[in-house]
């Protein structure tokens, strides 16, 4: 048994599940460090303006990304094996055509942006603080894609290293501004969004630069960017990520802002074991856009489902955990999140497990329209059931939807992707 299972942790995908889930969760540390600083020096409202700007950053990063993550991994590990000339036209042409688009949604965020914080955001941010925003969402999706790049070609501890090291330095530059005060929004906004991206790049370059001239040189082809997959699974992810915050949005209209506080938290909890779904996820995928006959398909699902019972198992923790733990952590304040915490946990047991068949549908069959459909299917069917049970049972409502809507969505996609396995050779 001991053989085995050391055996296992030998694995390649083992180490490099190992290597990414660690680079996660000190990504996870280093914002929880950034903030334990910042609050200590930002006033509450400085706090606040911060918050929306970088949440805004990111969110838009995250939008902007276009659906070119799903066309990497579906597309560039088979060209990377096969160490195709079409590799270099594939990463050029696909950063080229997700720089365009962001440069015109960006461009149009420069024009309105003032208005927009004046009517909606409320800041009262100068607006050079607003352009700065806008600016680091740029360098933000940039990183992002080299990010996936190297994720796809297997380089999981080149590419958390490169991420921390680049977060080891943001923290050098905050307590440079500390020591000489100059910390405010605006400097903590580019030490974040443009600072940490060129840290990033710069190491980047200096490992690859053979690689860079290389990229420069070559040609850029509309066809490499793959516009149909690409947008069906960039909408079909928007629904998805906008359904899964429903529940905070309905529960801040109907009910108080205390219980928006404790399922925000319970959010949280659920959230940071999300990041082992996402690192599994995350080395899994090259390996599903290889896959030809159903013999591998089942190989690779018993695999997933190993590697899987980590985030399972702790989901399960946080159902059993005692109550006391709870407050060891999050003080008897907060003991209203213990109940809300286990509910929202069984649910994600299926979300984890759901992740194989989507893995399935959008690198191996290379279908997102059924990510799509299933994905509009859960925003309306959650959003729905949120909005007539949260004003009878409160917090205690949105785990009944989350648990009814994962279970049909992925009940779907995994009828799908049975329907498209049996289409493979055996």
């Amino acid at each position: 048994m001991i053989v085995k299972l050391l055996d296992f942790i030998k694995r390649p995908t083992s180490k490099n599940i190992l290597i990414n889930t660690v680079g996660n969760y000190l990504n996870v540390f280093f914002t929880a460090l950034f903030a334990l600083i910042l609050v200590r020096i930002l006033s509450p409202s400085e706090y606040g303006v911060l918050s929306v700007l970088l949440g805004i950053a990111y969110v838009l990063a995250n939008v902007l990304d276009f659906g070119t993550t799903a066309t990497i991994y579906s597309y560039f590990p088979i060209l990377y094996e096969k160490k195709s000339i079409r590799l270099y036209t594939f990463i050029k042409s696909t950063f080229y055509y997700q720089s365009i688009f962001s440069f015109i949604v960006i461009g149009v965020l420069f024009v309105f942006f003032p208005y927009l914080d004046k009517v909606f955001f409320k800041t009262e941010a100068p607006i050079w603080e607003l352009y700065l925003t806008a600016i680091s969402v740029l360098f933000l999706i940039w990183q992002n894609f080299a990010m996936n790049i190297l994720f796809a070609a297997k380089k999981f501890f080149h590419a958390n290293l490169y991420m921390n090291i680049s977060n080891v330095l943001k923290t050098a530059a905050v307590f440079f501004l500390v020591y000489v005060h100059m910390v405010s929004v605006g400097t903590v906004i580019f030490t974040f969004g443009i600072l940490g991206p060129v840290i990033f790049f710069a190491i980047l370059f200096a490992e690859k630069k053979d690689l860079i001239f290389i990229l420069v040189k070559s040609k850029v082809n509309r066809d490499e960017f793959k516009f149909g997959y690409t947008l069906t699974y960039f909408v079909a992810s928007q629904f998805f990520n906008l359904g899964l915050r429903m529940d905070l949005f309905l529960l801040s209209y109907f009910r108080s802002k205390a219980e928006v506080g404790y399922y925000g938290l319970s959010q949280k909890i659920i959230l940071t074991i999300i990041t082992t779904v996402v690192s599994i996820t995350q080395v899994l995928s090259p390996s599903f856009s290889h896959i030809k006959t159903q013999k591998e398909v089942s190989m690779h699902i018993k695999t997933g489902l190993l590697y899987m019972l980590l985030p399972c198992a702790l989901f399960l923790v946080l159902f059993f955990l005692p109550t006391p733990i709870y407050e060891l952590f999050f003080t008897d304040r907060f003991i209203d999140t213990v109940p809300i915490t286990r509910a929202l946990s069984l649910p994600f047991i299926v979300y984890a497990i759901g992740s194989l068949p989507m893995l399935i549908l959008l690198y191996t069959a290379k279908k997102p329209i059924y990510i799509l459909v299933t994905n509009i299917i859960f925003f309306f069917l959650f959003s729905g059931m949120c909005y007539f049970l949260i004003p009878k049972m409160g917090v205690h409502g949105p785990p009944i939807a989350i648990a009814v809507a994962l279970l049909l969505t992925t009940g779907l996609q995994t009828l799908g992707a049975i329907r498209e396995v049996r289409r493979l050779p055996a």
